[in-house]
């Protein structure tokens, strides 16, 4: 009989008794089938059978109730260990069956499982849950009775293969203590992450497995060996989210962004109304396609002749803009549907976010069967810079640039736009999500991965309706463009109602940081790093390896960029002695070669610039990070200006580095930073830890992306 089979058949009889867990010999039967190791072991019915066991087995012998209506076993006393020979066992066997029925007298008990007690090396859980946002995933972390005390734990999208196995069994904090620590062998880590792999290629095979728990496996230089296993079943029906191919989204995503025709239903020629500021951003923004304001009560609107519904539209309509009550939204879709209109931006409140899922359903099952996808509702609208296009009722927005930004809350969306027009960031897109009823954060990704125009993705989300299509769609661009991700509530959720150790420990925002991490994604702290990272990124190049160099003009600065290297994962250069002796020609003898490269404060703008030079010319430096300090005999502007020429002269040559910069001084540092940044040179004033930070997203998208050779 094939592995799958065998566990088909165990699975079957299981749910066909009505039960949502196995019997841990039950679990045995399907660790066997797919070669997942586990104890010797045996079923005893009675005494005398776990006497026969005992002696066949031999050694030391754990003996454990075996009751579908007993889950936690130690509690109930039917767990006993260190037993050795037959009539030891003999006796445990009548005890354990006492305690239970003592525990839950109507019990049903299958007898007791009698097993090969095994110990030796490391305790690590190995586990697998059913995530409400991700699905399937697996688990990796210390195990025994430190796994939820210290959640040293680290989770990845099933199935995985042997390198993203290995990558967990590395990735933990107590990573050292498995690879040998002071002196210790290391233990056996492809047996380990050949585990894993195989609990991920069963609970991907058969998804009714809810949850699967191996807790504790012994992992020592010689194996691994899982001592417990624990499995739960699905026994509701699971609603599969609507797939749209990646040519139908882009067939729709392509229309809305870049519209030859927009219809702007419940527009009005009333200063105050949400109708009146969609028709004006979308005239006075300079939208060159045609425009069709929606209104029964009206002849003309601005200037543009109205129309008493959306079928009396003499041609064709890319994009719907809804600004009509929440009651009328229904009737206005349907209609949209009888046109063949693809998209509808529904701009209005009074859905699933007041409480009247009802309505929301509605409008869903309207778009469905009518083929609209739809934008929101309760959103901002959105803005598409490059087509000129903003259909919105919030303030305009016309700098056009690389990055595109989308938010699930109407208030973030404008912190999003006031950043964008203080910093004067160039943007593609500003997209507003909402209660995403519909077209959410993968059906942008995979439009922003073709989009010409976009160059980097920043996106606020509070959740994600398809943890899984998401991750799909951000493995695709993030090879070619960073995506940022700022995602809310951080905080632990709390530890769900959950049966295993595996389903208690997916409760919290490490599955979100683990598995955003495996999407090749860079997770933002908070919304002005998300900001940041978005402006900064697009203008630093990739860099080419690990190797950061600090050039500071105050000793002060290099310690704190060298702790913000840290911080952040940098690799700060071990400068070698011709590279050592080369800075030490341009600075003082009072100064500091090594790295951080400390020029001292008085030092002129030609130390600044010979040095930047060295630390640019040299292949063997990857990235600089460079401390300004204010003084007067070299002032910020100066120093801004001689960095950016030098800077430029050298990508001329083809030579371009990731270059930030930290300036500490007066206020006249700011209008060295702006300068700085318009030449593509990241610098902030009064910080040290934003120009690394930034610097330190770059490299974690290169390095996810594996642009960065090892």
């Amino acid at each position: 009989m094939s592995a799958k089979a065998s566990v088909r058949e165990v699975l079957d009889k299981v749910r066909a008794e009505g039960r949502d867990s196995l019997t841990a010999p039950e679990g045995k039967q399907i660790c066997d089938a797919y070669g997942i190791p586990t104890p010797g072991e045996g079923l005893a019915t009675t005494a005398d059978e776990a006497a026969r066991l005992a002696e066949e087995i031999g050694g030391s012998l754990a003996l454990k109730i075996v009751s579908p209506d007993i889950l936690h076993k130690t509690e109930a006393g039917g767990v006993i260990i260190g037993v050795e020979g037959g009539a030891a066992a003999s006796e445990a066997f009548d005890k354990i069956i006492a305690n239970a029925l003592a525990y839950k007298e109507s019990a049903s008990i299958t007898g007791v499982q009698v097993q090969q007690m095994v110990g030796g090396g490391h305790e690590v859980i190995v586990g697998a849950t059913t995530d409400p946002t991700f699905g399937k995933i697996v688990a990796f972390g210390l195990g025994g009775v430190l796994v939820e005390v210290l959640k040293d734990v680290t989770f990845r999208l099933a199935p995985i293969d042997s390198a993203e196995a290995k990558s967990m069994v590395n990735g933990i904090k107590a990573a050292e203590v498995l690879q040998g620590a002071r002196g210790a062998k290391s233990v056996d880590i492809d047996a380990l992450a050949d585990v894993l792999q195989k609990v991920s290629a069963l609970v991907t095979d058969f998804p009714e497995i809810s949850e699967f728990d191996l807790n504790p496996v012994f992992a020592s230089p010689e194996g691994a060996i899982a001592a417990d296993v624990r499995i739960l079943l699905e026994t509701g029906e699971t609603v599969e989210p609507v797939k749209h191919s990646r040519d139908e989204i882009l067939r729709v995503m392509n229309r809305m962004m870049y519209p030859d025709a927009v219809a702007v239903i419940g527009a009005s020629s009333e200063d105050g109304k949400i109708g009146n500021s969609v028709m004006k951003n979308l005239i006075n923004g300079g939208y060159a396609g045609e425009i069709y304001p929606i209104n029964p009560k009206a002849d003309e609107i601005l200037g543009k002749k109205a129309y008493k519904s959306i079928s009396d539209v003499p041609g064709d309509v890319d994009v719907a803009v809804f600004a009509i009550p929440a009651k009328f939204v229904p009737q206005a879709l349907t209609e949209c549907g009888t046109k063949g209109v693809p998209a509808a931006v529904l701009i209005p409140s009074g859905f699933a976010e007041t409480g009247n899922q009802e309505l929301q359903d509605e409008i869903v099952a309207i778009a469905q069967k009518s083929g609209v996808r739809m934008l929101g509702p309760n959103i901002y609208g959105y803005y598409s810079t490059w087509h000129n296009l903003c259909a919105t009722f919030c303030t305009p927005y016309d700098v056009r640039g690389g990055v595109a930004l989308t938010s699930q809350s109407g208030g973030i969306g404008m912190a999003i736009l006031g950043f964008s027009r203080t910093t004067k960031m160039g943007v593609s897109a500003i997209v507003g999500l909402g209660n995403k009823s519909d077209i959410d954060e993968d059906d942008l990704l995979t439009f922003f991965e073709q989009d010409d125009n976009t160059q980097c993705v920043a996106m606020h989300l509070e959740d994600l309706k398809d943890g899984r299509a998401f991750v799909e769609a951000a493995q695709r661009i993030t090879k070619k463009k960073p995506v940022v991700v700022l995602k809310a509530g951080r905080t632990a959720m709390g530890a769900k109602a959950a049966s295993s150790h595996t389903g208690a420990l997916a409760g919290d925002d490490k599955v979100y940081d683990d598995i955003l991490r495996q999407a090749g994604v860079v997770r933002a702290p908070g919304l002005n790093e998300m900001l940041e990272y978005a402006r900064g990124l697009p203008l630093l190049p990739t860099p080419k390896g690990e190797n950061v160099v600090i050039i500071t003009g105050a000793g002060g600065s290099g310690v704190l960029l060298s702790d913000a290297c840290v911080e952040e994962g940098l690799s700060l250069m071990e400068i070698p002695p011709d590279l050592d002796e080369a800075f030490r020609a341009f600075i003082p003898p009072f100064g500091a070669a090594g790295n951080p490269i400390d020029i001292t404060g008085g030092e002129p703008p030609s130390t600044y610039e010979a040095t930047i030079r060295l630390g640019l010319e040299d292949p063997r430096i990857h990235a600089l990070i460079l401390g300004y300090w204010h003084t007067i005999v070299t002032p910020p502007m100066v120093f801004a200006e001689l960095t950016s020429r030098v800077v430029e002269e050298y990508r001329a040559k083809g030579i371009d580095k990731p270059v930030v910069a930290s300036l500490a001084g007066d206020t006249e540092v700011e209008q060295a930073c702006d300068y700085l940044f318009d030449h593509k040179v990241v610098a902030y004033p009064y910080t040290t830890e934003k120009p690394v930070a930034v610097l330190g997203a770059k490299y974690r998208w290169a390095r996810a992306a594996g642009l960065i050779k090892p």
